[in-house]
């Protein structure tokens, strides 16, 4: 993992909070399974860490909360970037040798990255991968080569033979990929606005950057064009932050958000907006 994608002057996904119908359960899978530390919890709420001190992942247990809705705008997946091909290794041990977990897995290589897909015990799409050297990556013309191929799985398996201990303290939010409601709107907010780059167009879906990174955030109208956002107390996600480098580069964000139609607030700390499609996204400073 090169972690110049995730530090100054890059803009990165630092933390998602998402819903979810039972928060011990969620724990018990998080933390006891998955490998994340708490940070923080209360009888609705639990905030999950790697490395004992940055918030990753935030669970909430709202009162009254619905299952995860079908065919609306809203998170696909959070991506999960582990340190190592070792330790992506060490992961896909674990889950192979799971006894008790129903978990459907998915894997793919994407030529950039390798990576593993399942869901938690709510449906919230979860992606743990590892990057391959950004040395390794093909650019042309200002786009970088990415698609779905099968992993090779017995290299991966072969590459360590340690056992899973949980989360590596180097982990980070690699990623956000989610589900839009149309990609001209999409793209005017997240490239005038936010100021990404388009890395990779697939059909239905648009890959963006900061810094050359193969993707930061993954936009797709997969669940139709003009799908509904979902009931704010469902199953799903919340909020998720970007992360500024400095207040001078936020500023001019800001100022570029208002110019392209978009509302920004001050709240939690921090100043918040929405996409086209209701995802809402913390502006925070790193």
């Amino acid at each position: 993992m090169e972690k110049k994608f995730f530090q100054k002057p890059s803009i990165y996904v630092g933390q998602v909070n998402i819903n979810v119908t039972n928060l011990e359960k969620s724990l018990d899978f998080y933390h006891n399974f998955m490998g994340f530390k708490v940070l923080e919890q209360t009888n609705q709420k639990a905030v999950l860490t790697a490395d004992g001190k940055t918030p990753i992942i935030t669970l909430e247990q709202p009162e009254g909360v619905y299952p995860k809705e079908g065919r609306t705008t809203g998170l696909y997946h959070f991506a999960i970037l582990l340190p190592s091909r070792a330790d992506l290794s060490s992961f896909l041990k674990h889950l192979i040798q799971t006894k008790g977990r129903q978990i459907r897995l998915g894997a793919s290589d994407h030529y950039v990255s390798e990576a593993l897909y399942f869901d938690d015990p709510d449906g919230n799409g979860i992606e743990v991968y590892r990057d391959r050297p950004a040395s390794e990556w093909n650019w042309i013309d200002n786009q970088v080569e990415m698609a779905t191929v099968p992993l090779d799985g017995d290299s991966l398996l072969a590459e360590s033979n340690k056992d899973w201990q949980g989360m590596p303290e180097d982990t980070v939010m690699g990623h956000i990929h989610l589900h839009v409601a149309d990609l001209e709107q999409t793209e005017k907010f997240y490239m005038n606005g936010l100021g990404f780059n388009i890395v990779t167009r697939y059909p239905g879906a648009l890959f963006t950057s900061t810094n050359n990174y193969h993707h930061h955030i993954g936009l797709n109208v997969w669940n139709g064009v003009g799908a509904k956002a979902p009931a704010k107390n469902s199953v799903g996600m919340n909020w998720f932050t970007l992360i500024f480098p400095d207040e001078e580069k936020r500023k001019k964000v800001i100022k570029n958000l208002e110019q392209v139609g978009a509302s920004v607030r001050e709240g939690q700390g921090c100043f918040i907006t929405e996409d086209p499609s209701g995802n809402v996204i913390q502006l925070r400073i790193g």
